[in-house]
């Protein structure tokens, strides 16, 4: 079977949703964010919704929930259930420092043309090559990468947590994530498998936003070098959001999206 691969729209897929542009935003969202006491607990929301940390569309898949500890380390996700328009669980901090709290989905889609008709699919990227009927036409194929992330700190904040794993959209923290303050510059850089994403833009927007006329909600740009700046103009829960799309090694298109939930102190 002779597959032409060129650019296609990218699938929505478990944790992909639409852009922020389009309304729906995916986002994980902790009861606290700092913490202190004995081991202390953190129950977290997750969601695709409308208005941001009111869920109020579908509830967020856990299929590729992870909890790092501050040893760098899994630590066992709690209690997890998933209701029409939200899912929620919980993690006990029993060391203290910093945990990070990620869902990541990645997999595949196609279009292709059988007798004539239009044919779609979907599915992991070791189910594509025997998906495709061998006889099929205009094979259309991209892969798909998203991530959604939020960290919370017992005590002392901490980076072991921190480290990227050199796939898909990823945020490396310049300025700790659990050390926002309002009217304070924050800085991180953004990665693309590993790699600074330069000139890529971030939507930054304050939740929490459903009694009010219109929230916060501004966009940055990424340096050459991946790093980003924040200036946050009000204490709060904020959502950043950006996507890439571009080429893996064998010429498959490839989209990745990152988004996280910050919450900013007042000073």
């Amino acid at each position: 079977m002779s597959i032409a691969i060129r650019t296609a729209v990218a699938a929505v897929i478990a944790l992909a949703i639409a852009p922020a542009a389009q309304a729906h935003r995916s986002w994980l969202a902790p009861s606290a964010t700092v913490l202190s006491g004995a081991e202390p607990w953190v129950t977290v929301d997750g969601a695709v919704s409308n208005t941001l940390f009111y869920p109020d569309h579908v509830a967020m898949r856990l299929d590729g929930l992870k909890a790092i500890g501050p040893d760098g380390a899994p630590v066992p996700i709690q209690n997890g259930s998933t209701g029409k328009y939200r899912s929620t669980f919980d993690l006990q901090l029993k060391t203290p420092g910093t945990y990070k709290i990620s869902n990541a989905s990645e997999g595949m889609s196609a279009s292709y043309k059988l007798g004539g008709e239009t044919k779609r699919w979907r599915g992991s990227a070791a189910d594509f090559a025997t998906a495709i009927p061998k006889d099929a036409t205009e094979v259309q194929a991209s892969s798909s990468a998203r991530r959604v992330e939020t960290f919370v700190t017992s005590g002392a904040p901490s980076t072991g947590a921190l480290k990227v794993t050199g796939k898909g959209l990823e945020l490396e923290p310049i300025t700790h994530p659990n050390d926002l303050v309002a009217s304070e510059k924050a800085r991180f850089k953004l990665l693309a498998d590993g790699k600074p994403a330069s000139d890529v833009e971030v939507e930054v927007v304050l939740g929490a936003t459903r009694y009010r006329a219109k929230g916060q909600e501004f966009k940055v740009k990424t340096g050459a070098d991946g790093v980003f700046e924040v200036k946050w103009p009000e204490p709060g829960m904020y959502w950043i959001e950006a996507s890439v799309r571009g080429q893996d090694p064998s010429g498959l298109a490839r989209n990745s999206g990152y988004a996280a939930t910050f919450e900013v102190l007042p000073d």
